[in-house]
């Protein structure tokens, strides 16, 4: 059978408030927008039809604030899948021209009390990983940690959200931040996207695809400096191409194409001061991987898909030699409307082409 005969999508999502499931809501939706990039934090935005009969009166439809009000949780679903679980944050309302009213509702997940929660403190003695517990923990989120790097003499928190600061800390040892209803997770990006691959046929799933290599932002090596306390000497940590071989599989890389091809770019980190060998070597590896993991960047649209969401590998078919292969998905938006019903657009990246 045909790739495209074997699934069965959904006409419109399924929309739930308070943890109910909300038919009618479901049938008034005019437009959806769930977001999601690598960085954490996920948004929603809804809009629904806000004129008609209610209680045999002629009117608007939720200014009652019954159904839709200020911090309900506001979840949507395509079939068994959650594409979106958080809580209303604003409601706006719309009166076009030619229309009846409307009302969008605008929601965030649990992150969102991280991003509202800003201060200045320190850590001592402490990896990364029980920080990250620890701020899940100020705001009731399970941790659920899995990362490893250096322990910490100090680390200071100032004047920063507690989801900049997770952020930082995230990007410094290269772990990537995110939130599964009430549970905090972070991971590597190696081990969150181990699972079995999203299989994606051009001319299939594959609705339309651009694709990009590009060696602009490409570097052969990673220096970071430091001051080592204990030791009472400078750092000075360089990474290289061994840092994303693991990544690379029989692709070539961005790196290696252009240290044949253009020569040496060598890069500096200067901003943030390890103090630590440990730490510096964590920072230079991670923001080598950085560079190295955009080496070939894309943005596609796919029929409406729940299983495409940040952090999977998919295995794009169709595309030839050197685009065929494995990407990552860092960012997502799953929409929908009266025109196009629903899809997912998405941007995916990976190190390397493929040898043709």
């Amino acid at each position: 059978m045909p790739e495209t005969l074997t699934a069965i999508h959904a006409a419109r999502p399924t929309i739930a408030v308070d943890g109910e499931d909300t038919a009618f809501l479901a049938a008034g939706l005019l437009g959806l927008l769930v977001h999601e990039t690598a960085c954490g934090l996920s948004r929603c935005e809804a809009v629904f039809g806000n004129w008609g009969n209610k209680d045999g009166r002629v009117g608007f439809l939720f200014f009652d604030r019954d159904v839709l009000e200020f911090g309900k949780p506001f979840a949507i679903k395509v079939g068994d899948t959650t594409l979106f679980d958080g809580r209303i944050t604003a409601l706006e309302a719309h009166f076009p021209e030619g229309r009846p009213p409307e009302i969008a509702v605008l929601a965030e997940d649990r992150l969102q009390d991280l991003r509202m929660t800003r201060r200045t403190r320190t850590f001592a003695d402490i990896a990364d990983a029980a920080v990250f517990s620890q701020i899940a923990s100020d705001h009731g989120l399970t941790p659920q940690i899995d990362v490893s790097g250096p322990t910490h003499k100090v680390l200071a928190q100032v004047n920063q959200s507690d989801l900049a600061f997770l952020r930082d800390r995230a990007r410094a040892i290269g772990a990537e931040v995110w939130v599964e209803g009430r549970t905090l997770r972070a991971q590597p990006r190696t081990a969150r996207a181990a699972a079995s691959p999203v299989r994606l046929r051009y001319g299939g799933q594959l609705r339309e695809f651009q694709v990009l290599a590009d060696l602009a932002h490409q570097r052969t090596s990673v220096t970071v400096g430091g001051w080592d306390v204990s030791g009472k000497s400078a750092l000075s940590v360089e990474a290289t191409s061994s840092a994303i071989q693991s990544e690379l599989g029989n692709d070539e890389s961005g790196v290696s194409i252009l240290g044949d091809t253009i020569g040496d770019r060598k890069d500096a980190v200067a901003h943030g001061v390890p103090v630590t060998h440990e730490e510096a070597r964590a920072r230079a590896e991670a923001c080598f991987r950085t560079f190295a993991r955009r080496f070939v960047t894309g943005r596609g649209v796919a029929q409406a898909d729940g299983t495409l969401r940040v952090g999977v590998s998919a295995d794009f078919e169709g595309l030839g030699p050197l685009f065929d292969g494995k990407y990552y998905i860092a960012e997502v938006r799953h929409l929908f409307d009266g025109v196009r019903g629903l899809r997912t657009e998405f941007a995916a990246e990976r190190p390397g082409i493929g040898r043709a």
